[in-house]
């Protein structure tokens, strides 16, 4: 009982998400429509040759009509040539609406998974995504391309067949399609067979693009450790069952095909039979024969491919329905702040702020500490005290569950969240640089920003002198990740980018902990330009970083352990900061 009502369920899921990929139409109605009627036409005059070639046999080459023969010859290759013309016509149709329909949608996808919680993200493989915004949106093209049309450009061209057959000769008809039954059957358990071993191929095509686009982004990781044997094991077995659930599909089209061949066979040696019966007691003609042969193959050319464009569908289907679920997602920040290009002073304050980032486990308890405009803030801790997740949703990347988050007064829920984030800009301690020129990654190509705009910053934060050096200087070709450039200098550009944008609020996570000494000096002198007139948070792993900062918070467990300036820290005896300053600088002594 519960398979059938799973069972029903599936049906109606189906022709929701059939309906909702009709809805995907709507731009290109008039393709849509063009494209059917060319479907139409090419299902009738494909029937209508075999009458003709039926009229020149019978009423013409058997009564030796010369002009006849040689009219319906024209004819025929007439209408043969429009065939051609309509099947053509029909075929870049119908590929030219799928192609548009899934830009639309590749492009809606995209657009909205930019705007999704980093929450989503931090749950979902980047390879799936991935595969939800190609492969998947690929397959909603076979939908138009070999799916929905051209199935019903074959079930009008089965009906206008086997009604020409009946009309020219129901007895003869009924003989053909004895056999036929047994295709319809065939074709069923074909389509219910494939459908289930395509389902399982999609989903090892997911796991496999997911597994291959965290190894290549992890490759420096796989390398060191020496665990490309094992990386390599791992795929060879995601590509085994890759390849066997292939393999299954391709043992039911190999068992199929035959079948519906020999089905074709007995069909026309039945027919062929029954014809010479006919003719024998004068009640058939030679051109029905030749007439029925043709539409025989004209009939079961579609039903040999119907049931792979069943599958087609299905799988277009199952595609749509990932795709349709992943637009529904709706894990995304609420954008109701009506505070639109506010002049942001820089005033933070956090009153009372509980998080968590499963909705749960409290990562940060209770934060409450204010910054006044200009001020620079520095927040120390040790690892998984809670510091990054400060700034997060500072930035508005998560949502916090109690408390209150202010910027000049408002709460920040209450400002334009593109107008909020174009305040604040954000310097991290991995940076990240996409592929494209240096001057790309330091505008975002946001053509607002001129290159003097960027030389200037870069000057400013004196990294100038080593993107001259580069060759092409600025528009340097930069690698994926910035992989040619040091990290001391992908910070360097990262901080021109930051300081390009003017934002009133400057935060800083670990902007110096994976730079040398000499680098570190530099990203200091950097950094005082940067905060300079500006509301600061700077996340420090290295204290001497921050003695300048009018403000110290130390974190723990996500609670306010201490607060106040570098120099009133330490007189605490036995306070946290205290201990790990004295800690942090003993080690840099026994170093030296």
């Amino acid at each position: 009982m519960k398979t059938k009502e799973s069972e029903v369920n599936k049906e109606k899921g189906d022709w929701k998400t059939l309906k909702k990929v009709f809805g995907l139409i709507k731009p290109f109605k008039g393709l849509f429509w063009f494209c059917l009627f060319a479907g139409i036409l090419v299902a009738l005059i494909s029937t209508v040759r075999p009458y003709f070639i039926k009229i020149l046999v019978d009423d013409n080459i058997l009564t030796l009509n010369k002009s006849g023969i040689l009219k319906w010859s024209i004819v025929s290759v007439v209408f043969l040539i429009f065939e051609f013309l309509f099947r053509y016509l029909f075929g870049y149709l119908s590929g030219l609406l799928g192609q548009s329909v899934i830009k639309d949608l590749r492009v809606r996808v995209f657009n909205h998974v930019k705007k999704l919680n980093l929450r989503y993200f931090d749950q979902t493989p980047i390879g799936t995504i991935t595969t939800r915004n190609i492969n998947d949106v690929e397959a909603i093209n076979n939908i138009f391309s070999e799916g929905i049309i051209t199935l019903t450009t074959d079930i009008l061209t089965l009906i206008s067949t086997f009604s020409f057959m009946a009309w020219l000769n129901w007895k003869l008809t009924l003989v053909s399609l004895i056999p036929f039954p047994f295709i319809i059957i065939a074709t069923y358990v074909f389509k219910e067979a494939v459908r289930g071993s395509f389902q399982e191929v999609r989903e090892k095509v997911g796991q496999m693009n997911a597994f291959v686009q965290e190894r290549l982004t992890g490759m420096r990781v796989v390398q060191i450790f020496n665990a490309e044997k094992r990386e390599r094991e791992k795929f060879s077995k995601i590509n085994d069952e890759h390849r066997d659930a292939n393999l299954k599909s391709v043992w039911y089209f190999s068992i199929f095909f035959p079948v519906v061949e020999v089905i074709l066979s007995l069909s026309i040696g039945l027919m062929v039979w029954y014809g010479a019966v006919l003719a024998l007691k004068y009640d058939g003609k030679p051109g029905d024969i030749i007439a029925f042969l043709m539409y025989l193959n004209l009939a079961f050319r579609p039903l040999r491919m119907m049931a792979d464009k069943f599958n087609t569908l299905q799988m277009g289907l199952i595609a749509s329905g990932r795709v349709f679920k992943l637009l529904e997602t709706n894990d995304k920040l609420e954008k109701s702040g009506t505070l639109i290009n506010k002049e942001i002073k820089g005033e933070i304050e956090f009153k009372n702020v509980w998080f968590a980032y499963d909705g749960e486990n409290f990562v940060l308890k209770n934060i409450s500490f204010k910054v006044n405009p200009g001020e620079t803030v520095a927040i120390v801790g040790a690892t998984g005290s809670g510091k990054s997740s400060t700034i997060n949703i500072l930035s508005r990347f998560y949502e916090i569950q109690k408390g209150e988050i202010l910027i000049d007064g408002h709460n920040i829920n209450q400002y334009d969240l593109e107008g909020l984030r174009k305040s604040l800009a954000v310097v991290l301690q991995d940076v990240f640089l996409f592929s494209g020129s240096i001057l790309d990654n330091i505008t975002l190509n946001d053509p607002k920003i001129s290159i003097n705009q960027a030389k200037e910053a870069a000057v400013m934060v004196g990294a100038d002198g080593f993107i001259e050096q580069l060759p092409n200087g600025y528009d340097y070709a930069v690698m994926e990740r910035g992989a040619t450039l040091s990290v001391g200098q992908r910070q360097l550009i990262s901080f021109i980018r930051a300081l390009v944008f003017d934002p009133k609020i400057l935060i800083l996570d670990e902007a110096t902990s994976s730079v040398d000494t000499e680098s570190e000096q530099l990203i200091q002198k950097a950094i005082d330009v940067l905060v300079s007139g500006r509301t600061s948070i700077i996340i420090a792993h290295r204290l001497s970083t921050i003695q300048k900062a009018d403000k110290i918070i130390v974190l723990d467990k996500g609670e306010i352990m201490e607060m106040g300036t570098h120099e009133s820290l330490l007189k605490i005896e036995n306070g946290r900061y205290k201990n790990l300053h004295d800690m942090q600088f003993n080690t840099n002594e026994n170093r030296t």
